[in-house]
């Protein structure tokens, strides 16, 4: 029975950002479980599905087809049951615009995606070792956005 384990949902359309992500985040010395979508709708599916056990953390990567990030993070604080939950935006873009627009519709943190697998792991494994209470409850733009 696996006790403690952090449930982690990732929607990224890139499968070799998918892969490189479940690399980083099973070489990490939290358990985990991992959820992988290639779109934002599989993901917004999985969320609403009665039976689904909501994740601690959800990452999200912003430019994908279908449903893109900026729609299920705005569909995801809509929504009662699921706008309590953490969103790491995740993504290749560093425009000002983006990191603003995520940041006013209530994402968590934005994390720039690394160019580095070690990078990756540095990044995801400073995320989920976030005290999230604390952090969403000081977020102000300068803890917004992750660096490293």
């Amino acid at each position: 029975m696996a006790l403690n384990k952090m449930n982690i949902v990732l929607a990224d359309d890139d499968a070799d950002d998918r892969m490189l992500f479940e690399e980083a985040i099973n070489e990490i010395e939290i358990k985990t479980e991992l959820s992988l979508f290639p779109d934002g709708k599989q993901l917004m599916d999985y969320l609403g599905h009665p039976s689904t056990k909501l994740p601690e953390i959800i990452f999200l990567d912003l430019n994908m087809p279908v449903k893109n990030g900026m729609q299920c993070l705005q569909e995801i604080r809509q929504h009662k049951a699921l706008s309590h939950l953490c969103v790491a935006i995740y993504s290749t873009s560093s425009s000002e615009q983006d990191i603003e627009e995520t940041f006013i519709n209530g994402a968590n943190i934005y994390i720039n995606k690394p160019n580095s697998f070690g990078a990756l792991k540095k990044a995801v494994d400073k995320v989920l070792r976030l005290n999230w209470q604390y952090h969403t409850s000081a977020l102000n733009r300068d803890n917004f956005l992750l660096r490293l």
